[in-house]
């Protein structure tokens, strides 16, 4: 299980109004989200957006110019917080005449467990990251994909309460992909928070119970993965032959476009009228050969955000 502080009583995160200036350069201008506690939690944007200073401040490792924030119930910076705190940086570089096994030995001791805890739990996360046959190779001989393993090891190894993954699953195949994925749903699983920031939307996607898209060093978008995917309830139909007839009669049951002599796309009131629309269709004697829901992707409303966000600025006088 993992480890507990007071964080079950509030946000697990929470940020208002964090800005960031280096000299004359804005790198985050009004940071505002909150992230409960045991969710996964994508933190998006384009490069330069400002994700990689947020995280800085989340960890204690920059200080903000203005603004507030909490971590685990304590304010950003707190020094007790780092322990119940795992981290994977994007941009990694480990001491490569370590073995894996000492590596993550090393960040178990830095976070304060026992010589006897960590005898049963850096084997336990090398397992887990598919590291145990490479326990006792040194990290020079290790691919980058390992490293990233090796690196998600030692982010674990004392069973934190939040973790923070900075593109977890860059330098890994699609099979190593799938093992983060496993562990990350694991994580959430045994009540830990995730904070993942990563340019695979579709990995996103995959994982995570709500997102923030930010830019320009605010958040832009923000909500439950699965509310900002629904979008319009869209029905596409194929059948026999698409006559008028068939069109006055689905308009019954929202906008009717008719596409070609088979296809029709109806942008309907929810997804649930699917069966009805399905039995107007036999009802005025065409066949029905498909009924497919449309769903938008996470890709299509990261870039709505990013193009409404630009709108906006454009609109500024």
């Amino acid at each position: 299980m993992a480890a507990r502080t007071d964080a079950q009583s509030g946000w697990a995160i929470e940020t208002e109004g964090l800005r960031k200036v280096y000299g004359r350069f804005v790198a985050l201008e009004d940071l505002t989200l909150r992230v409960a506690p045991g969710e996964v939690f994508g933190f998006l944007g384009p490069n330069g957006a400002g994700k990689t200073t947020a995280l800085k401040i989340l960890l204690g490792l920059a200080a903000a110019t203005s603004g507030s924030g909490r971590v685990l119930d304590r304010p950003v910076g707190d020094r007790a917080v780092r322990r119940h705190v795992g981290y994977l940086p994007e941009h990694f570089r480990f001491p490569d005449w370590l073995t894996g096994s000492e590596f993550v030995d090393i960040h178990g001791r830095l976070a304060g467990l026992s010589r006897t805890a960590r005898r049963e739990r850096v084997p336990q996360a090398l397992a887990t990251v598919g590291l145990t046959a490479a326990a006792d190779k040194q990290l020079h001989t290790y691919s980058k994909g390992m490293q990233q393993r090796v690196g998600l090891a030692q982010a674990i190894v004392h069973r934190p309460t939040l973790v923070f993954l900075d593109e977890p699953t860059s330098a890994l195949d699609p099979v190593g992909r799938r093992d983060v994925r496993n562990l990350i749903s694991r994580l959430r699983d045994e009540g830990v928070t995730v904070f993942l920031n990563s340019h695979l939307l579709s990995e996103v996607e995959l994982v995570c119970d709500r997102v923030a898209i930010v830019n320009h060093g605010r958040v832009v978008r923000a909500g439950a993965l699965a509310d900002l995917l629904a979008g319009e309830h869209v029905l596409r139909l194929t059948v026999d032959r698409a006559t008028e007839q068939l069109c006055a009669a689905l308009r019954a049951w929202g906008t009717v476009e008719r596409l070609d002599e088979r296809e029709l796309r109806i942008v309907t009131s929810g997804p649930g009228v699917a069966p009805a629309v399905a039995a107007a269709v036999v009802a005025q004697g065409r066949q029905l050969f498909a009924l497919i829901p449309e769903q938008h992707s996470l890709e299509e409303v990261f870039l709505g955000a990013l193009g409404a966000a630009g709108d906006a600025e454009d609109a500024t006088p």
